[in-house]
């Protein structure tokens, strides 16, 4: 193969790359259509597609596993919650709210530094990588079971009582005064 050829395919993506970066598109759009939408129901629909790309970047990773619950927690459960209490929520659906917010420019203006400064420290970076050979599917599984009952048991519980607390929210809003 001539030489030329070999440097060219040096800068072939990958499979993996080529699938992450739409994912991650639709990831940075959601999270963008959260921060500007003006409606709030809009703003809920961007969470929502943030948090499937979030599950599908987990899937890129295979954590099959974290994707689920990813799906099942935040898109089935908090997206959920917080979608219904948009909507039973009388002052929000005739807008008492203000559309308008006067600190719109001083926010673009942190929020470019922010990126700025964090991306001047990633590039900075010597990012290692690691070749780990990982067991079977039900070995990670009951693995991590083991740990969310031993190790990782108040990280665990206190995830359970944020569904609550959210859950408990959503009722107080949706009820009638």
């Amino acid at each position: 193969m001539p030489e030329f050829v070999q440097e060219m395919l040096v800068y072939v993506p990958t499979v993996q790359q080529v699938v992450f970066v739409p994912i991650a598109a639709v990831v940075a759009l959601g999270a963008l259509l959260v921060a500007v939408a003006r409606n709030l129901f809009h703003s809920a629909l961007g969470l929502v597609a943030s948090l499937f790309g979030v599950a599908g970047l987990y899937v890129l990773m295979e954590a099959e596993f974290v994707a689920v619950s990813q799906v099942l927690v935040y898109v089935g459960a908090i997206s959920t919650l917080i979608t219904f209490a948009i909507m039973l929520t009388r002052s929000m659906m005739f807008g008492g709210t203000s559309p308008i917010n006067r600190q719109a420019g001083t926010g673009a203006i942190f929020a470019i530094l922010f990126f700025v400064v964090l991306a001047g420290i990633l590039s900075a970076i010597p990012w290692p990588t690691y070749e780990v050979v990982l067991g079977d599917g039900e070995e990670i599984i009951a693995t991590m079971g083991e740990l969310f009952v031993t190790r990782y048991l108040v990280p665990f519980e206190m995830t359970a009582l944020l569904l609550l607390v959210a859950l408990a929210g959503a009722i107080l809003l949706a009820r009638d005064r």
